[in-house]
């Protein structure tokens, strides 16, 4: 483990990568306005982006073998940088007795980079987890608060993009903070992007 920043971190039995503090969005529920680590983790604010090198020298420390899965999520969005989680990722997948690789994003990363991000994600992930956080583009909108306009459709066109790549498994996610008729939406939408609807618990 880096001695000045939390790179990498452990809940249960998965591994966490934490490589951004970067994020578009200010969702009201982020564990990050309350705290400065998630599950009795260190610290997850970074003194600085940590490089690939960086990254490598931590990776080299541990026995990924150990772990159920490696999930791309910090105190960020992931893919605002993407270049480094692809090489991050490819890396691992190359390593002997490599768990599953999951990223937990906001679906956001077309937006972030310019480009459709779908293909690339799921040549290297085995789980695409996207945050769409309520049932529909108003209360979206109000929960996630994201810098851009067109988030809603960007998060939907980005996870259908996922699901016809037919190589990962796609999840959308919501948190039981909000109404249960919220809940039902955000099923509906899931369903009709071919997606799989997780409830979230706050604490989870």
């Amino acid at each position: 483990m880096s001695k000045a920043m939390t790179i990498f971190y452990e809940v249960g039995d998965n591994l966490y990568v934490n490589l951004t503090n970067r994020c578009p969005c200010n969702c009201t529920f982020c564990i990050r306005n309350n705290a400065d680590g998630a599950y009795g983790s260190d610290s997850l604010w970074l003194e600085h982006e940590p490089t690939i090198e960086e990254i490598f020298a931590d990776m080299n420390n541990l026995d990924i073998a150990k772990y159920n899965e490696i999930v791309f999520c910090g105190y960020g969005e992931p893919t605002c940088r993407l270049d480094t989680l692809l090489k991050v990722a490819h890396e691992l997948k190359a390593r002997p007795h490599c768990p599953l690789l999951r990223i937990n994003t906001n679906g956001l990363g077309d937006l972030i980079n310019g480009c459709s991000v779908a293909r690339d994600l799921c040549d290297v992930l085995d789980i695409i987890s996207v945050s769409l956080n309520a049932g529909t583009k108003d209360e979206y909108m109000k929960v996630t608060r994201p810098k851009f306009e067109n988030a809603w459709e960007a998060m939907q066109k980005f996870t259908a993009d996922c699901v016809q790549q037919k190589s990962a498994k796609v999840i959308m996610s919501v948190v039981d903070v909000i109404p249960p008729e919220q809940i039902a939406e955000s099923r509906k939408v899931a369903e009709s992007l071919g997606a799989e609807l997780r409830v979230r618990t706050y604490d989870e």
